[in-house]
C-alpha cells in the first residue's frame, strides 16, 4: 500500500505503468480483499523501452522487498537520468549483473533510506536469514510462526526454505496463497505447502481452489509446521492454541523493527509471548546499504546526484559530484 495505495484516486486519463508480474500480485490482492481496481495500467517488462512524448524510459529490474521493482533510465536523446526507486543488493538477484547493464548518466536520482540507520551497517544477505533461523529452530521444538508481509515474496521464499529445511509443513493462509500463486510459486513440486482459511463462507469457497493442499486446525495441531501469520489472525491463533500447546515455540518477526511500535503489532507480539512463544527478529532491509549505493555511483559516474527518500542527503557530498537538493515537504 505504501507503493501503490493511492492509485485508485488518480484523476482519469493519467497513464499508469506497472510491471506485469507486479500487476498480477495487485490483482490477486484486490480479488481477495474484494477491492475493485479502478485503472487499466500499461504493462511492461524489463528492458522494454516506453515512449512518452519525447522521452524514452527503459526499465531495469532491480532487487527490493516488493517484487518486480525497477530502476528507470530516462532520456530525451541528449541527456540521461537514472532513477533508482527503492533497491538493494542483498537479495537473490545478481546486483553486479544489473550494474553491468547501466550506462554513465548525466544525473542520478538515488534513494538513501538506510543512511540514517544503525550507523551505516551493511545489510544481511537474504539467504543468510535462512541459516540464522535454522540455528534458532533447534532450540525450540514447538511450533514455528513467521510474521512478514505476504507481498514480500522474497521473504516468503525465505520462510518456505526454512520450513523445508527443517522438514515442516509450510502453512499459508488464503491471502498469502493467492499472492504466491500469482507469481507461480505454489508449484506441484513443492508438496509440503498447505493452505488454511481464517474466515467465513467466502474463504471456504476460495479454499476449494486448493483441494490437495487445504488443511484445517485439527490437522495442523498434529503437524510440525511453520505458519505465516499477521496480527489480524489473533482469533484463529487463539482457537488453534486450544487444540495444541505453543510452549517452546518461536515467532520470527521479519519486518522493519519500527513497526513494533504500532499498537496492533505490539499487542499481537505480546499476546504470542503470553502463549509461550519466543519472539526473534529475523530481518534484513529492502533498501540499499552504503556499499550498494557506492557501487552504483561509481558505475554510472553521474554528472549530478539528486537524493530522494533519505534524511541524510549530505552523505552524498563526499563524491565531489554536484548534489542537488529538492525540498518536497508539504505543509498542510
Amino acid at each position: 500500500s505504501d507503493h501503490i495505495g493511492l492509485l485508485n484516486y488518480l484523476l482519469g486519463g493519467i497513464p499508469i505503468y506497472i510491471g506485469k508480474q507486479a500487476f498480477s500480485v495487485v490483482q490477486a490482492a484486490s480479488s481477495y480483499t474484494n477491492r475493485e481496481i479502478m485503472y487499466e495500467p500499461h504493462l511492461f517488462e524489463e528492458n522494454e523501452s516506453i515512449a512518452i512524448g519525447d522521452l524514452t524510459i527503459c526499465p531495469y529490474r532491480c532487487d527490493h522487498s516488493a517484487l518486480d521493482s525497477y530502476m528507470f533510465l530516462i532520456t530525451d536523446g541528449q541527456k540521461t537520468i537514472l532513477y533508482t526507486g527503492d533497491f538493494r543488493a542483498n537479495g537473490r538477484m545478481d546486483y553486479q549483473e544489473l550494474l553491468n547493464k547501466l550506462p554513465a548518466v548525466d544525473a542520478l536520482i538515488v534513494e538513501g533510506t538506510t543512511l540514517t540507520r544503525e550507523t551505516y551497517k551493511n545489510n544481511i544477505e537474504e539467504e543468510e536469514l535462512e541459516n540464522i533461523a535454522m540455528s534458532k529452530i533447534r532450540d525450540y521444538p514447538g511450533p514455528v510462526f513467521f510474521m512478514t508481509s505476504a507481498m514480500n515474496v522474497e521473504r516468503m521464499v525465505t520462510a518456505y526454505n526454512i520450513a523445508h529445511g527443517d522438514h515442516r509443513l509450510f502453512l499459508e493462509d488464503l491471502y498469502s496463497a493467492e499472492i504466491l500463486n500469482a507469481v507461480g510459486f505454489n508449484t506441484e513440486e513443492r508438496n509440503d505447502i498447505r493452505v488454511f482459511m481464517t474466515g467465513g463462507d467466502k474463504q471456504y469457497e476460495m479454499l476449494q481452489k486448493y483441494p490437495s493442499r487445504k488443511i484445517g486446525k485439527k490437522e495442523i495441531s498434529k503437524s510440525r509446521f511453520l505458519m505465516c501469520i499477521r496480527p489480524s489472525m489473533k482469533n484463529y491463533i487463539n482457537k488453534l492454541n486450544e487444540l495444541m500447546s505453543f510452549e517452546n515455540g518461536i515467532l520470527f518477526y521479519s519486518m522493519w523493527r519500527g513497526y513494533q511500535e504500532k499498537d496492533d503489532i505490539k499487542n499481537f507480539l505480546d499476546y504470542m509471548t503470553s502463549l509461550g512463544v519466543k519472539i526473534h527478529v529475523l530481518h534484513t532491509s529492502g533498501h540499499a546499504d552504503v556499499d550498494t549505493i557506492d557501487r552504483l555511483i561509481k558505475k554510472v559516474s553521474p554528472g549530478m546526484i539528486i537524493p530522494v527518500h533519505t534524511e541524510n542527503p549530505g552523505w552524498y557530498e563526499k563524491y565531489d559530484i554536484p548534489v542537488e537538493l529538492h525540498n518536497n515537504t508539504i505543509n498542510l
